[in-house]
């Protein structure tokens, strides 16, 4: 015998058949900006942040979320205005937009440098030299001395703005934004990606760049040059050596979809 209680509950199920269900609402997707290595190329800096407010512009914010636009690190060495990169990006606001910044291997070395001069013979291999000059520290061909580094390193420190090293000590190591993960040089394939070291996301190359192994995310990244922007399915490189071949990149991430932007 069907109970009472039976009858009712086939009636509610029979009446939610028919009646009609709202879709549920999907997220609006962010609109993701990341840029590569500049090295002191402050004339390709705001070449492109030009391009990125333009393209900015072309969207229908009213079905985005949020924009943002993440500076992959490697601000500094190698080109010529190290100094005016840092103040413009230090200062720099573009409206409706958060900016969050990544430290790079430079700035990493320049910071090492501040707190043990004795690293400056180093951070000069791969281009401390430019940056020093940049601040007005101007250096010898060579310099050996313990003393004259530590010289050195005290007229870097009193050159550079507090601004400046309040930026350089901010910056962070990573970001993951959904199916992304941010930063500069990749990631060991080997690990966790998240709580790698510094030396791991600042300096990894070989053993990022040319495993086969799923990542956990699409890692967006700078630090290797490349002749032209990478996208294979597992990590987008938008290093392309803008230093010497006057062409920085940037990409846009939107809805799973990816272009880049060059000078």
């Amino acid at each position: 015998m069907v109970s009472v209680k039976n009858i009712i509950e086939v009636i509610k199920q029979r009446i939610n058949e028919k009646l009609p269900h709202k879709k549920a609402r999907e997220k609006s997707p962010d609109l993701i900006y990341a840029i590569g290595d500049i090295h002191g190329r402050q004339d390709l800096l705001r070449a492109l942040i030009g391009k990125i407010k333009q393209d900015i512009s072309e969207h229908d914010h009213n079905s985005i979320q949020r924009t943002l636009i993440i500076f992959l690190g490697d601000y500094i060495d190698r080109g010529p205005g190290s100094k005016d990169v840092i103040e413009t990006i230090s200062k720099l606001k573009i409206h409706g937009a958060e900016l969050i910044f990544l430290r790079g291997n430079h700035e990493a070395a320049a910071l090492d440098f501040l707190l043990d001069p004795n690293k400056g013979a180093n951070w000069l291999q791969f281009g401390g030299r430019e940056t020093l000059a940049s601040y007005g520290v101007s250096l010898p061909k060579e310099v050996s001395d313990v003393e004259d580094w530590t010289k050195y390193g005290k007229a870097f420190l009193k050159k550079i703005p507090a601004r400046h090293m309040a930026f350089l000590r901010s910056l962070i190591s990573y970001k993951i934004e959904g199916e992304y993960m941010f930063v500069h040089a990749g990631i060991n394939p080997s690990k966790p990606a998240e709580g790698q070291s510094d030396d791991e996301y600042l300096w990894i190359r070989d053993s990022f760049l040319k495993s086969m192994k799923k990542l956990p995310y699409i890692v967006v990244h700078g630090h290797t040059p490349e002749v032209r922007p990478v996208w294979d399915g597992r990590r987008i490189g938008i290093d392309t050596g803008a230093y010497m071949s006057n062409k920085l990149t940037a990409v846009r991430l939107l809805a799973g979809n990816v272009k880049f932007l060059s000078t």
